[in-house]
């Protein structure tokens, strides 16, 4: 057992500083948390994230490498999968991995959606314009939140953290999900920053971010709210976090993936007609499950500078169904029928505790 740890921490460690020195794609970080497989390069300059699901290797973005070397280690992954009978799906892959792999007569893409990116420097002009935000940020403030820094002896493993993170999973439409949003991310903050946001009756939520090392910017990993807090109380994070990193000269930073959303104008791009009728009727009748359209609303006020296409990428000519239902039991760790059934069951409680919420706020 202790041999089995030690190469555990050994092998977190070597995929630490192969992502602090070549990590690029927005994911990069995550491949630390917990419920990865990872590959090595034969050379050792690269790491991959990934799981099994279907018979797909399911990469969590791209392979962390140097981008000259993007393609050899493609190849080289992808070859030792196809000698174990397996497929690979690269999700959340964005335009370095997609430009290397665009002219492949073996690869699909389709558009899994689009995140949102800030210059850090310009977040102050961007509360000073809108006045709407600035008043979502003194709602939380008027009542009586503030916001600190929190270091990361303070934050590891915290059980008022872990409690505020419970909570907010149980106020979720769907029970929690996995992969590129996995909540187990306290017990492995290493080189992460974690503002905590606290008032009269104690810490109201938290915001996690994460580093993409060779971009000089940050991930905003978890905005974590306990349910009830004051209105603004996320906004008030993301504000104290934006200035912190302006102050530290970083230049890049993103809220992640807005699932399904079309922000990333992309010409003559058209996902396969099956998986464009699949996304639009999630998008109509999965809402009280999972709200993607109030989820890129909210990051759409933020008004990012820019928004960025985010990609999955199958290596084989046509995107199938396969690679779809493979992510989907990649997020769930199950069967994503049993996700879904999941989901309906905790529907009736879930509408009641938003009804009873707003109420509570109108009166």
């Amino acid at each position: 057992m202790f041999d089995m740890l030690k190469s555990k921490q050994a092998e977190l460690a070597e995929t630490r500083r192969l992502i602090l020195a070549y990590g690029w794609n927005t994911t990069s970080y995550q491949i630390l948390n917990p419920g990865f497989n990872r590959w090595f390069s034969r050379e050792g300059d690269a790491v991959i994230g990934w799981t099994l699901a279907a018979g797909v290797r399911v990469v969590a973005g791209a392979p962390v490498c140097t981008k000259d070397r993007l393609a050899a280690l493609v190849r080289e992954f992808e070859s030792e999968a196809a000698r174990a009978r397996q497929r690979v799906c690269y999700v959340a892959a964005e335009a370095r991995l997609e430009a290397a792999l665009k002219d492949s007569e073996r690869h699909s893409r389709v558009l899994l959606g689009a995140q949102p990116v800030w210059d850090p420097s310009n977040w102050s002009a961007i509360v000073a314009r809108d006045k709407s935000l600035r008043a979502q940020i003194n709602r939380a403030r008027n009542k009586g939140l503030s916001v600190k820094e929190w270091s990361r002896e303070q934050a590891f493993e915290n059980p008022e953290l872990e409690t505020v993170l419970q909570a907010w999973l149980a106020d979720k439409g769907l029970p929690p999900l996995h992969f590129l949003v996995e909540p187990d991310t306290l017990s492995r903050i290493f080189d992460r920053r974690i503002f905590v946001a606290t008032g009269p009756n104690g810490i109201a939520g938290f915001l996690l971010i994460s580093p993409i090392a060779t971009r000089r910017g940050w991930l905003f990993e978890q905005f974590i709210h306990r349910p009830g807090s004051p209105n603004g109380t996320v906004e008030m994070l993301i504000d104290a976090a934006m200035r912190a990193l302006a102050r530290d000269g970083f230049d890049f930073a993103t809220l992640g993936l807005s699932p399904l959303s079309h922000r990333a104008r992309i010409e003559r791009f058209l996902n396969p007609l099956w998986l464009r009728t699949i996304l639009r009727l999630i998008r109509r009748y999965g809402q009280p499950l999972y709200n993607f359209d109030g989820l890129d609303a909210f990051k759409n006020k933020l008004r990012p500078d820019s928004w960025e296409p985010i990609y999955a990428i199958y290596n084989r000519p046509q995107f199938t169904p396969r690679p779809l239902y493979a992510v989907a039991s990649a997020f769930s760790r199950k069967r994503p029928i049993r996700l879904f059934a999941g989901g309906l069951a905790r529907l009736p409680l879930y509408l009641a505790k938003r009804a009873k919420r707003y109420v509570s706020r109108r009166s």
